[in-house]
């Protein structure tokens, strides 16, 4: 994300003389595409930035949820004592069963290291999408605590999981961080291309990666906004690219593509009589399950265990004439995610599928929300999301400042919002560019939809504050 600049903003340039004056078609799409692309950064930067700041900080917390887990539910994540041998499954389960009487098993999570805890979640009536998780003690069966969870996240995980990802109000709020993840690679790839025609017949790595020096005002905010842009740019990319793929209608569009390209996920069958019975949805697997009537648990786990299925894994009761499903949950790299299905009461595999199986964009796709989430390396991981997100927030509060210096004090004939890059810049454009650009918007705006609309909200404000000024121009002179 880069410059925002205008005609009073920075003192002209003697161009080098060894530059060469270039054909007149190359000029008129420069010096047409340049001004068109400056406005629209200015435009999109000024009024999409707070959602991008928003995403931004609750972001920078999210990425922590892990440590703050630690801190604020130490006593239900892991057990006093650890011991050498482990309490059968059921047992396990019975003893968190009488904690919560009338509760439907929905999942066990299985520890992924000797000193956690097993969390037997249930779900109930009045929880609504929630659940009651209990934490066993693996070692004694004892009840280490009781929480209300969201799929296995804690109530503070999913506070801050929810602020992220809708500010807490739900689908609606959804938009915010789809039309966040939508405008931010346009700004940066627009940030990056501006500040390489900036630098035309001049640049060099130092002038490209560094602030300039010898600026000052809002030419040396300028720089550094654009400099440090320059650095995050991939991490911003690929932070838009993985928010996308999740998100209500862009995400919508990904996944049909995904399935275009027979590259989704391979199913898992659960079917007793090998077929699998289409997923309703829902995080763990879809659906109310079946409880756990008459399924032996410890069968179900040595299964897992003989199938190789270690570290952190989750077993999901099926529904009734479905087999369980165990899958392994390790999201630090190199990943674990092998799944089995199992029949419920003899502990036979039904069917497996092997991560290695898994098409490339599936697995693509998995990696990039595991970085998303600052799961996927961990600590490192996590400081580099915190890294990016401060230097997301640096460079928008920089775009802001720049912003607010242009705005009006004691000059009555400047723009109330600054002074934005001239109207009209597009009709030196030769047609055909007009077509290809005009081409490649429609076709992002139909990717990504929140972008598209907003694109022509945009272009409708621009137009009636264009008509406006033309107005009050006429007006002027006839007085």
């Amino acid at each position: 994300m880069t410059t925002t600049t205008s005609p009073t903003s920075a003192a002209p340039r003697t161009e080098p003389a060894e530059h060469a004056p270039e054909p007149a078609a190359r000029s008129a799409l420069y010096s047409g595409f340049g001004p068109l692309l400056r406005r629209m950064h200015f435009y999109a930067g000024l009024l999409v930035a707070p959602f991008l700041l928003l995403a931004a900080l609750t972001g920078l917390l999210y990425a922590f949820t892990p440590q703050i887990d630690q801190i604020a539910y130490h006593d239900q994540l892991h057990v006093d004592t650890v011991a050498t041998a482990r309490v059968p499954l059921a047992q396990q389960v019975t003893a968190a069963r009488q904690v919560v009487p009338g509760g439907t098993l929905v999942a066990v999570h299985l520890p992924g290291t000797p000193d956690a805890t097993t969390k037997v979640e249930f779900s109930l009536p009045e929880l609504g999408d929630k659940q009651r998780t209990v934490y066993i003690d693996p070692y004694t069966a004892q009840v280490r605590g009781v929480l209300t969870t969201w799929f296995g996240a804690t109530p503070v995980t999913t506070w801050l999981d929810q602020m992220h990802a809708n500010l807490n109000l739900g689908e609606t709020g959804r938009l915010y961080s789809e039309l966040a993840a939508s405008w931010l690679w346009a700004l940066v790839l627009g940030g990056v291309v501006l500040w390489w025609r900036h630098q035309r017949g001049r640049r060099t790595a130092r002038r490209l990666l560094l602030p300039e020096r010898a600026a000052k005002g809002v030419r040396r905010t300028r720089s550094l906004h654009a400099a440090t842009g320059i650095w995050l740019a991939a991490f911003l990319l690929t932070l838009s690219a993985t928010g996308l793929t999740w998100s209500q209608y862009a995400g919508a569009n990904f996944g049909a593509l995904r399935s275009a390209l027979n590259s989704d996920a391979v199913p898992l069958h659960t079917g007793l009589d090998g077929t699998t019975p289409p997923d309703p949805g829902g995080h763990h697997g879809g659906g109310t399950t079946g409880g756990d009537t008459g399924a032996d648990l410890n069968a179900i786990a040595a299964a897992a265990a003989t199938a190789g299925l270690t570290g952190p894994t989750t077993i999901t009761p099926g529904d009734a004439g479905q087999a369980w499903t165990v899958e392994q949950i390790d999201n630090t790299w190199p990943l674990h995610k092998d799944k089995i299905a199992v029949h419920p009461s003899t502990g036979q595999v039904i069917d497996a599928v092997r991560w290695a199986d898994q098409p490339l964009l599936s697995k693509l796709t998995t990696i990039g929300i595991q970085v998303h989430m600052g799961a996927l390396f961990g600590l490192a991981n996590q400081i580099a999301l915190a890294l990016v997100a401060t230097g997301l927030i640096t460079v928008l509060v920089w775009g802001y400042r720049m912003w607010w210096r242009r705005r009006p004090t004691r000059d009555a004939a400047r723009p109330a919002l600054g002074a934005p890059p001239a109207r009209g810049t597009w009709r030196h454009l030769p047609a055909p560019a007009l077509v290809l650009a005009g081409s490649v918007a429609v076709a992002v705006g139909w990717a990504l939809p929140l972008l598209g609309w907003t694109l022509l909200g945009f272009l409708a404000l621009d137009a009636v504050a264009g008509a406006v000024t033309r107005r009050r121009s006429g007006r002027k002179v006839l007085s």
